[in-house]
């Protein structure tokens, strides 16, 4: 005989992406200790694992970055498409103030604040993609293009080529 099955997890971002209509599996796996990680025990390719960056580009004024988590980020990009010669990741703390998510768990969906997203052009087209879900091994597999047409519909978007 087993025990009652658990109980499905619950963030502003799954009730987000639902309250959207988006199309999606939640999938929840023990705490991670890296990105390779995760995506071993998600069975994905880490390019098809997202990660979601705050970046400060100046005082109170925030934006969130999503790119494939096996990639970098390519800083003087970022600029250019900004028109600023400054841009910087906030201390953990400032991160989970503006999102209400601890470093790790960021996503765009469910954000206290709601924020500019940059989506990275690689992710355009790939098919199905894992972003983070608010909360340590919970994600949402979505198609890429859903999850972009998604954020467009909630937040100012703009597909831009970061990595």
């Amino acid at each position: 005989m087993s025990g009652p099955a658990a109980s499905p997890p619950d963030t502003p971002a799954i009730r987000a992406v639902g309250a959207l209509g988006v199309a999606h599996e939640v999938r929840t796996i023990d705490r991670p200790s890296s990105l390779e990680d995760a995506a071993a025990k998600l069975g994905v390719d880490p390019e098809r694992l997202l990660k979601t960056l705050v970046v400060r580009r100046g005082p109170d004024d925030h934006l969130l970055v999503v790119i494939p988590g096996a990639r970098r980020m390519d800083w003087p990009k970022l600029r250019e498409h900004l028109g600023v010669s400054r841009v910087s990741l906030p201390e953990a703390d400032a991160a989970q103030e503006v999102t209400g998510y601890e470093r790790g768990t960021i996503t765009p969906f469910g954000a206290r604040t709601p924020l500019p997203v940059i989506v990275d052009a690689s992710i355009v087209g790939v098919g199905t993609v894992t972003i983070g879900a608010g909360a340590h091994g919970v994600s949402l597999r979505l198609d890429a293009d859903v999850l972009l047409e998604a954020l467009q519909r909630s937040h100012d978007v703009a597909v831009v080529a970061v990595t």
